[in-house]
């Protein structure tokens, strides 16, 4: 999606659809996450300015908004910059008031798996949205993501840590520990949150949170996961995904 399209024709319902992103992203979370992303949304509807796709505001009138004090606002502001929903454009400086930008990738990544909750409308209205994110691989590897327009360019992920020894020795905890150290990214996104229920006749049957994410990864992500599947299952032919 276009972050031109929030000043254009049908601006209205992409904003709409943001602010459910938003929405189910945070209700999705911790109960402070929640609270955070209530007070996000409030302050995206009244004072994101669109047209330069960023957030200028003081945290004197965040707090009064937010009907916190300052001390609360930079506590939220934190949570949320850590949370990688916020990116800060400039820092506030010499009485100037610092920027803000939604990561709007970050938004999509966190409420996805969740599309589905809202309606299947809504589902296939995001998933009919999206823009190519990642150089193809091949002539069949078509990767894709929504794209609301452009992004700061994040810091590189820290390395994850290496799994337990417990579950190590499943065959699929060592895959997932491979998937950590060669596709970090992937891993956090979307191979994190996937559980073998059974190999059988060279067959892997994984579940997935749901079924936008089994899909997604289907689609679009197979090919890693199938190549560090094999390196520990003998035999195996066929990954096979279904929603818990």
């Amino acid at each position: 999606m276009d972050a031109k399209r929030f000043t254009g024709p049908q601006a209205g319902s992409q904003k709409y659809d943001l602010l459910t992103a938003l929405a189910v992203a945070g209700l999705c979370g911790s109960p402070g996450f929640q609270t955070s992303m209530l007070r996000l949304i409030a302050l995206v509807t009244a004072r994101y300015n669109w047209a330069r796709d960023e957030l200028t505001v003081g945290q004197r009138e965040m707090a009064r908004l937010w009907s916190v004090d300052e001390r609360t606002v930079k506590r939220e502001l934190k949570r949320l910059t850590t949370a990688g929903v916020l990116v800060q454009l400039r820092p506030g400086v010499r009485g100037r008031v610092a920027a803000y930008r939604l990561d709007m990738a970050e938004v999509l990544r966190l409420s996805a798996p969740h599309w589905d909750r809202v309606g299947p409308d809504y589902s296939a209205r995001m998933m009919g949205q999206m823009g190519r994110s990642e150089p193809p691989q091949g002539p069949e590897d078509k990767v894709v993501r929504v794209d609301f327009g452009a992004r700061v360019p994040a810091a590189s992920p820290a390395p994850l840590p290496v799994a337990p020894t417990s579950a190590m020795a499943d065959p699929w905890g060592r895959t997932l520990d491979r998937l950590a150290r060669s596709e970090p990214a992937l891993h956090r996104s979307w191979f994190g949150g996937l559980r073998a229920a059974e190999f059988a006749e060279g067959v892997l049957q994984l579940t997935a949170p749901s079924g936008f994410v089994a899909q997604y990864v289907m689609t679009h992500h197979l090919r890693p996961l199938l190549g560090a599947a094999q390196m520990e299952y003998p035999g195996l032919r066929r990954v096979e995904l279904r929603a818990r």
